[in-house]
């Protein structure tokens, strides 16, 4: 008998909480090595649906419908012999080795937290979106609150200011977004009636957490210039008023739409476990992305605590991708089948970042590897408008794929 699993079965207990990027990948990763007589795997996800999170923003700009970017949790899962809990979980008991939902109690030998994160709005004063001004594309009510405003920007155009708070870590959506407004205003020949602000907390354009990566620096700042979208740079934004963005020791600027990605935080269940987290909330993890305390407990994607690539003036945290998720699940996944069957210890390896940015009428290809500097390859950088069908087609594909459980692409990254 392998090691963790029920005495009375035979079979390992593993429970992922989260049916997103992390969750779901782990479950076919696992699914793939290990069959329902080894294991007895549960998902378990508030979520009815996943939704491909990149293509929130073109939700907010109307080029997608929310149906488009989401499908059912329960068929892939069923498929692939996964049991799927439709439930949030309240409480995670590490000692006792249990997982409570509102429902019911779930025992487990081996546990995989993807819960993704808490948006912390509250660290920006008015930044709501359903209590204040401010909006923000993170999650799929937001993108749809936020598409509404956009609809009413282009029948009352205004001052658009869009960028990122302090601390923020996702702060690519931001560029689309201010990419993305500018073309739809320009299509629609209102451009010239809308002024359009980039605010950062980055020392410069295109760092992005990760301390730049090749010629990016030089590229957004040319495509922002060209596009005449003005930009301030180590910004520390302090409140959106209806009318202006207030940042600290400079002139607001005025805004009658402000489109702000807040710092993240750990899910308030993962953050309320005792000895789980550290204090924002995320989980320290070692290179196998497991528990370095808490027997059994591995946490990939977003729920990680992943050190700042480097100190800037206004913080700036360690971005965390998709394509980074399913990293860190694939090494989770492989080290946990290893545990299970007795075998050596799956490979750790450093997170690479491979994205397609969305700039309206084309697109920016980056690769970085490791995603840290100093880098083993020159990071790749490129500009044109074949990336912007790859990233359209990379959409459709991944999709397809995860919605009939099959093992997802990850040429590109996103």
């Amino acid at each position: 008998m392998g090691i963790g699993v029920d005495k009375v079965t035979g079979r390992a207990r593993i429970v992922i909480i989260g049916g997103s990027f992390g969750g779901l990948s782990a479950a076919f990763a696992l699914r793939r090595k290990l069959g329902p007589e080894r294991a007895e795997i549960t998902l378990l996800s508030r979520e009815e649906n996943f939704t491909f999170v990149p293509s929130l923003t073109w939700v907010a700009v109307g080029s997608r419908r929310l149906s488009q970017i989401s499908f059912g949790l329960s068929a892939p899962l069923a498929g692939k012999q996964v049991a799927f809990v439709n439930d949030a979980v309240i409480a995670i008991d590490t000692e006792k080795k249990t997982v409570t939902t509102a429902n019911r109690e779930f025992s487990y030998d081996f546990l995989i937290i993807a819960t993704g994160h808490r948006s912390a709005n509250e660290a920006v004063e008015g930044l709501g979106p359903f209590t204040g001004p401010g909006h923000s594309p993170m999650s799929a009510p937001e993108a749809e609150e936020l598409a509404t405003a956009i609809q009413v920007l282009l029948r009352n155009p205004a001052p658009v200011v869009v960028g990122a708070a302090p601390g923020a870590s996702c702060i690519g959506p931001a560029y689309e977004l201010a990419f993305g407004i500018d073309y739809l205003l320009r299509k629609k020949k209102l451009r010239h009636l809308v002024p359009i602000s980039f605010v950062t907390p980055e020392p410069y354009l295109g760092h992005m957490g990760m301390g730049g990566a090749g010629k990016i620096r030089q590229l957004l700042e040319g495509a922002l210039e060209e596009r005449d979208i003005a930009y301030r740079t180590s910004a520390a934004i302090k409140a959106i008023t209806p009318d202006a963005i207030n940042i600290e020791g400079e002139t607001p600027i005025g805004s009658q739409l402000s489109i702000i990605i807040p710092p993240l935080a750990g899910v308030d269940v993962v953050a309320k476990t005792p000895q789980l987290s550290n204090p924002k909330g995320f989980i320290v993890v070692d290179e196998h992305f497991r528990h370095k305390v808490a027997e059994g407990v591995y946490a990939i994607g977003v729920a990680v605590a992943l050190p700042p690539a480097e100190s800037t003036p206004v913080p700036v945290n360690f971005p965390k991708t998709g394509h980074m998720t399913e990293q860190m699940a694939t090494i989770a996944a492989q080290d946990l089948i290893g545990e299970i069957l007795g075998s050596k210890r799956g490979p750790s390896a450093e997170l690479s970042a491979r994205c397609v940015l969305d700039m309206g009428d084309r697109g920016i290809y980056l690769s970085a590897d490791p995603v840290r500097p100093p880098r083993n390859r020159i990071p790749t950088v490129s500009e044109g408008r074949q990336w912007l069908l790859v990233k359209r087609a990379f959409e459709r594909t991944y999709l397809w794929n995860a919605a009939h459980g099959r093992k997802m692409p990850t040429t590109f990254g996103w």
